[in-house]
C-alpha cells in the first residue's frame, strides 16, 4: 500500500496468473484528483484491467461529485498542480452528480486480440521523427 505500480509490476502480476485481473482501489496519491475518495480517505474508487504481455488495457473510475472534498484535495495537492484544479473545479461551481467513466486504449486492445509482440506493430498512424508536412 502507498506504492504506484509500474508497468514490471503489472507485468509480473498478469504473467504469475496468466490471466486478465482488475486492480481496484488504488491510493488517493496515485491517482488524479478528480477521482472519488473512498470511506477510509486512504484510497479512490478506479481500477484497471491488466491483461498478460501487455499490462493495462482498461483505466477507469468514479469521479469526485463532492464539492468540499474538492477543495479538500486542492489544499493537499502539489504547489504545481494547484492552479489547475482551482480552474476545474470554478467552471463546476455547483460541482456535480455522480457519474464514472473507462477508457480502453485501442492499441492494446488490438495488441492483445492479434498476439503482436509490440504495440508499435499495431498503431495505425505511427510517428516518424522528421516527417510532417505542412
Amino acid at each position: 500500500m502507498g506504492k504506484d505500480l509500474q508497468s514490471e509490476h503489472e507485468r509480473y502480476l498478469t504473467e504469475s496468473s496468466s490471466k486478465a485481473l482488475i486492480v481496484t482501489d488504488y491510493p488517493k496519491w496515485v491517482k488524479a484528483f478528480y477521482m472519488y475518495v473512498n470511506d477510509d480517505e486512504r484510497t479512490v474508487r478506479a481500477m484497471d484491467v491488466l491483461v498478460p504481455r501487455i499490462g493495462e488495457i482498461i483505466g477507469g473510475s468514479q469521479r469526485e461529485d463532492r464539492l468540499e472534498v474538492l477543495k479538500r484535495r486542492i489544499r493537499d495537492a502539489p504547489a504545481r498542480g494547484r492552479v489547475l484544479v482551482v480552474i476545474w473545479i470554478s467552471a463546476r461551481p455547483t460541482c456535480s452528480v455522480p457519474h464514472a467513466g473507462f477508457g480502453l486504449g485501442c492499441e492494446r486492445a488490438m495488441q492483445f486480440i492479434t498476439g503482436m509482440q509490440n504495440i508499435r506493430d499495431v498503431i495505425p498512424f505511427p510517428r516518424v521523427p522528421g516527417y510532417a508536412e505542412f
